[in-house]
């Protein structure tokens, strides 16, 4: 039986997730359909959209992503410290966004004054709203459900348009971030619906190689793109919040997984991979297994066997998820 949700999420343990959500009976409902001919392509343009606009609402960040015709893919980044500083004016002014609140939060955002004991149930709701906005469940649920509406709509028609539930996979260190967004990037390449990275339509690579095509310091922070999670380089003291790791690194280091993908060739490893993989203590031939089979490995729980200890005693689980699967691909 599948584990609820609260009891797979530990901000402790990570804050990296990895959703993937599908469309119903795995129907091409965001693509083309070769065998109806009904060409529902542009609904991947609705769903990345919506997906970076949430990531400017929630106090989640969105690491990489990508939107294939009948699911998609996203790593996110649960930022609580941001949602912890928000002021009560800052929580309102994110919820509305999304929902209309109530009537003492409408009020207030029209500078009506508050009596104290409306004052005070306004802040024990603006508290649930805290909670919800660095939520992944709750991140999920808004992106569906629009997603969802539009396509019923368009489609005149009432019923689901995903999966019950979306399935979700806890990033426990560095290597298990990285293998699991370089996966999520180069789905189109496996999938051979683009032959390199700075071509796959509705993904985060392709958004972060044409812009740094256009700067002179790709790996500046400040220059990336502005609404994915930027790259902070590699850690040291003092490290900013981001991506522990260089962008032109994780660039080269995806497209040297792609041209292998594209290659087809049993065991045909380059002797001249990525300084990235060294530092991280990964093989070569494990790195590119998880390339291709990210989910299959995992259950829910991603990283090193110390790692995945430590996540394990703070969910409260008996046994360890995917323990044989840690230790070999993370040593």
């Amino acid at each position: 039986m599948p584990r609820p949700r609260y009891s797979q999420v530990s901000l402790e343990a990570t804050p990296y997730y990895h959703c993937i959500s599908r469309c119903v009976r795995r129907a091409f409902l965001c693509g083309s359909d070769n065998h109806t001919g009904q060409d529902y392509e542009h609904r991947r343009q609705w769903i990345e959209d919506k997906l970076l606009q949430l990531g400017q609402i929630f106090a989640i960040d969105i690491c990489a992503y990508a939107i294939m015709s009948n699911h998609y893919h996203v790593v996110l980044h649960i930022d609580k410290d941001q949602a912890q500083n928000w002021e009560l004016d800052d929580i309102i002014s994110h919820w509305h966004q999304l929902f209309s609140g109530n009537l003492l939060s409408q009020r207030h955002s029209h500078g009506e004054s508050l009596g104290p004991e409306e004052l005070k149930v306004l802040e024990d709701c603006s508290e649930t709203w805290r909670e919800r906005l660095m939520d992944i469940s709750w991140f999920m649920r808004v992106l569906n459900e629009h997603i969802a509406r539009e396509a019923n709509t368009e489609d005149n028609c009432t019923g689901r348009f995903w999966e019950g539930r979306f399935k979700s996979q806890a990033l426990l260190d560095e290597a298990a971030l990285i293998a699991c967004m370089a996966y999520v990037d180069l789905n189109p390449i496996r999938s051979k619906m683009s032959t390199t990275p700075e071509e796959s339509d509705h993904t985060s690579i392709k958004q972060r190689i044409h812009k740094a095509q256009q700067i002179e310091y790709p790996n500046a922070m400040k220059q990336q793109v502005k609404t994915l999670m930027p790259f902070v380089g590699n850690p040291r003291k003092d490290m900013p919040d981001g991506l522990p790791f260089k962008l032109t690194d994780y660039m080269e280091l995806v497209d040297w997984s792609g041209r292998i993908l594209r290659e087809d060739k049993r065991g045909a490893i380059p002797n001249d991979f990525p300084p990235i993989l060294q530092r991280l203590n990964m093989e070569p031939q494990h790195w590119l297994y998880l390339t291709k089979e990210y989910e299959s490995p995992f259950k829910g729980l991603v990283g090193s066997v110390n790692k995945l200890r430590q996540a394990c005693a703070l969910l409260g689980y008996q046994r360890l998820p995917g323990l044989r699967n840690c230790a070999l691909f993370f040593p």
